[in-house]
Parts: structure tokens; C-alpha cells; sequence
């Protein structure tokens, strides 16, 4: 009984470090379909993460704080689509720059809310949402349909944006804008609009990601609490290899190998906690060293677009 328990917290665990991992790397995916690699994910997760305290606190209620993350994850994640779509800013610079302003801002504002020395918040939570007799499965039943809401989204999210990038003509015009922006344009693809378009769904999707930290993960808010997470689910999406069912599962094999360290440490493995910490990175790394040598991404993502600047 011991080890099933062991098992379930496991799973239980995995699925909840995941989602916000597969929240982020979904809209992602679009971006970088598109073309645009958003180092600025970050910026949009911690905003996301700050927002969604914000308005939970305001109005006492978890979804309005939902609401609120993925707008403020929008809003940095427009800052950056207006330098790198429309001032043709190099992506990788701009997202940097837009990752530590996003820091450096939640926590400014979060000192001038709360304090220099910060408090320890407690916020509106979202409570589970137990799907009714997949919940009662033995084994998964808990760990996959007893979750807050937001894991749902990402379970739904998932085979709908491989719809849409795959099966739409939507969905062509966005990997033609990844793959040969020229010859998009030329056929009378809009490659800025959808390229803004679709790094402000990747804003709006990490703001929620951010928000399911505050809101379902922790309960609470602290400045850098995203925590490379935003780096991590760009790893996720070429773990995914641009794919958004294997981007979903990409992200739960993190959200295991996260999980992995606390299962080992209930145990009673007699290991130093670094090793512990470092284990999902490295299994991360010996993953994407097997997998990602048979990937292609898209051929324009990050290259700037006129060639010419116009």
C-alpha cells in the first residue's frame, strides 16, 4: 500500500510540475511554427504568475486571476511581437531583454504592493475539478482527471492546436511562414499578421502557465518564482519537435523527471538533494541529445523578416 501511495503522489506530482511547462511550450509551438522563437517566455510566465496573484486578491476569485494571467502575459508578449515582427529587432536579444525586464518589473511592483521585504501571500486557489468515473480509475484515475481546471486546458489544447496546425489552412499558412516567409507572402499569406498573432497566443498561454503556478501549483506568489521555466518549455517544444501531442508529452516527461527527485527522496535514497535538483535537467539533456538529431525545426525560426529590413 506504501509503494502505491508512493506511485499515485508521483503521478499526482508529475501531471502538476508539467502543465504549466505544456501550457507555455503549446503556445510556443505556434510561435516558432510561425517563424519566431520567444525567448521572452519567461517574461510572459512570471507576469502571468504576478497577474493571476493580483487579480485573484482583488476580486477573491481563482478564474478572474486565470483571466488576469494570461493578459499580463499578453501584454509582454506584445512588447516583444512589436520589436521582433514589426521593427525586425533580432529575436534572441529582444526576448532576453524582455525576460529580465519581465523579472526585474513583477518584482518592483511586487515590493511596492506588498513591501521590500516582500509577505507571504495566500491566495484564492483553484480547487480540483474531478472528472467523473475517469477520476475513479485505479492507478491514473487521480493523478490525470483530479486536477484544476487548467490541466484540462492543456489536455484539450494540445489536440486542437495540432488541428489547427496540421489539418487547417490556417494551420499551412503559419508553417509556411516558418518555413520560407518569401514565398508565403508571395502567395498572399499575411506572414506579420499571423506572426503577431500567434506570439500573443504564446504570451496569453504562458500567462496562464505563470497564473497555474500562483494559483494551483503554490497557492502563493514570490518574485523569480518562474524559475527558468520559460527557457525549459522552449526545450520542451524541440523535445515535442514542434508537435503539440508530443509537445503535451514532452512536457509530462519533464513534469516526471521533476517529479522523480521528491518520489526518490520519500524513499529514503541516502543521495545529496543537488543530484536531485539536477536529475530532470539531465534527463532533459540525454533526451534531446537522442531525439532532437532526427528533427527539423522550421527553416526561417529566427531569422529576421523583410531580409531587408523593410
Amino acid at each position: 500500500m506504501a509503494d502505491a501511495a508512493v506511485l499515485t503522489a508521483f503521478l499526482e506530482a508529475s501531471v502538476r510540475l508539467g502543465v504549466p511547462l505544456a501550457l507555455a511550450a503549446l503556445g510556443e509551438t505556434l510561435s516558432e511554427r510561425s517563424g519566431v522563437i520567444n525567448i521572452g517566455l519567461e517574461g510572459s510566465i512570471i507576469a502571468g504568475a504576478l497577474g493571476g496573484a493580483l487579480g485573484a486578491l482583488a476580486t477573491g476569485s481563482a478564474g478572474v486571476g486565470v483571466v488576469a494571467g494570461a493578459a499580463a502575459g499578453l501584454a509582454v508578449a506584445l512588447v516583444f511581437a512589436l520589436f521582433v515582427v514589426l521593427l525586425n529587432t533580432d529575436q534572441i536579444i529582444t526576448g532576453t531583454a524582455v525576460t529580465l525586464a519581465g523579472l526585474g518589473f513583477t518584482a518592483v511592483v511586487y515590493q511596492s504592493r506588498f513591501g521590500t521585504t516582500g509577505t507571504a501571500l495566500t491566495l484564492p486557489t483553484l480547487d480540483p475539478w474531478p472528472v467523473p468515473l475517469l477520476a475513479d480509475l485505479p492507478g491514473v484515475g487521480t493523478a490525470l482527471f483530479a486536477q484544476a481546471p487548467t490541466t484540462y486546458l492543456a489536455y484539450l489544447l494540445a489536440p486542437l492546436l495540432w488541428w489547427l496546425l496540421f489539418r487547417t489552412e490556417w494551420g499551412l499558412e503559419i508553417r509556411a511562414a516558418g518555413e520560407d516567409p518569401d514565398a508565403a507572402a508571395a502567395a498572399g499569406v499575411r506572414v506579420r499578421t499571423l506572426r503577431v498573432v500567434t506570439c500573443l497566443a504564446a504570451g496569453a498561454l504562458a500567462g496562464v502557465a505563470g497564473a497555474h503556478l500562483a494559483l494551483a501549483h503554490t497557492g502563493t506568489f514570490s518574485e523569480g518564482m518562474s524559475a527558468g521555466k520559460g527557457f525549459i518549455a522552449i526545450a520542451v517544444v524541440v523535445l515535442g519537435r514542434w508537435n503539440p501531442l508530443l509537445v503535451l508529452m514532452a512536457a509530462l516527461f519533464f513534469g516526471a523527471a521533476s517529479a522523480l527527485q521528491f518520489a526518490l527522496q520519500t524513499l529514503g535514497f541516502d543521495v545529496g538533494y543537488q543530484l536531485f535538483l539536477a536529475f530532470p535537467y539531465v534527463l532533459t539533456l540525454l533526451a534531446l541529445a537522442g531525439w532532437v538529431g532526427r528533427a527539423r525545426a522550421p527553416a526561417a525560426l529566427a531569422l529576421p523578416w523583410p531580409r531587408d529590413g523593410a
